[in-house]
């Protein structure tokens, strides 16, 4: 009755975060775009409702196809992926993939157990497919049977507290070095990941920011949001001169982005031994030999997520009861 229903993932738990940030920019740099992409997913593999979500650890198709899914059909699904990592797809079919989609939405698997982001990301995926017409009925009755199965939790167990999220985490490392108001912040990428970073800028009084972004519109709107934002293209970014005291990174780059060439403009002249540098992006937007050499205060993902296994083991103790939920 639902073997026509599919999950196809790549998680934190089987993949190099890397690899899966790989992933997403084939999708975004795909020919015409992300939607382009899914519409022309949908054709050639006959796929009837598709529900499609990435994140900085995961990369999640739902859809309902009553095509076979074969060794060929996962090859189809990201054009350009290599093997290796094709072969890494965990597969769900049925009430077990319905089962996964509620334990993605309720944070039990996830990077952070009881990270609440996650049930936002799927709903924001949801609303964009359903705009882009892949959203049927099945994925519609599903999907809001998910929101309340994760409310359910989050209201039913302590699975969510002791915020641990990765980007909270982030944040903790910025208020621990007791910043002032007039701090410069310089925020560079304007997606879902660096909005969220804005609303904790804000709620500490960070106000005096810059924004980088692809799409200077998107900086734009972003810097709206603060009382002393300002906006710059990305492709401006080599030229920067003006220094900073935290420079916060996440953007879609396979490449580092901040490197030995563009180090010294970004200081502006100044020691770089006091500057916190939070690179959110997977893989990494700083060059790894930059941190190596240098004396600035850097924290990545990959440290985040150790720090929040740290605090895991509270939360961790509420799997159990939310899966009987």
């Amino acid at each position: 009755m639902l073997g026509h229903l599919h999950i196809l993932t790549l998680t934190h738990r089987g993949t190099a975060l890397r690899d899966i940030g790989r992933a997403v920019s084939l999708v975004d740099e795909y020919t015409g775009g992300r939607s382009v992409y899914l519409k022309k997913l949908c054709s050639r593999l006959e796929i009837n409702e598709l529900l499609f979500t990435a994140t900085c650890n995961r990369v999640l198709y739902f859809f309902s196809t009553r095509k076979r899914i074969s060794a060929d059909f996962k090859k189809e699904l990201i054009p350009g992926l290599d093997d290796g990592i094709v072969d890494q797809l965990d597969y769900y079919q049925g009430s077990d993939a319905i089962n996964h989609l509620f334990e993605v939405a309720s944070s039990v698997d996830s990077l952070v157990v009881g990270e609440r982001q996650i049930l936002g990301q799927l709903r924001e995926a949801y609303n964009y497919c359903k705009e882009l017409d892949l959203i049927g009925d099945d994925l519609r009755v599903i999907t809001q049977q998910m929101v309340l199965t994760a409310k359910a939790v989050y209201g039913q167990t302590r699975i969510g507290e002791k915020s641990v999220s990765v980007v909270s985490l982030a944040m903790r490392s910025v208020i621990r070095r007791s910043p002032q108001p007039g701090s410069r912040v310089l925020l560079i990428g304007a997606g879902q990941t660096n909005t969220l970073v804005s609303k904790f800028l804000r709620k500490y009084h960070l106000e005096r920011v810059t924004v980088f972004n692809r799409s200077l519109e998107r900086a734009q709107k972003l810097a709206e949001s603060f009382k002393e934002g300002s906006a710059l293209s990305l492709s401006e970014l080599n030229q920067y001169e003006q220094g900073f005291d935290i420079l916060i990174i996440c953007t879609s780059a396979v490449d580092p982005i901040i490197n030995s060439g563009n180090w010294s403009n970004l200081l502006g002249g100044e020691s770089e031994a006091d500057k916190l540098v939070i690179d959110l992006a997977v893989p990494t937007n700083v060059d790894a030999q930059l941190v190596a050499n240098s004396n600035f205060e850097y924290i990545d993902v990959e440290q985040l997520r150790a720090e929040a296994e740290r605090n895991l083991k509270f939360r961790t103790q509420e799997i159990a009861r939310a899966r009987e939920v």
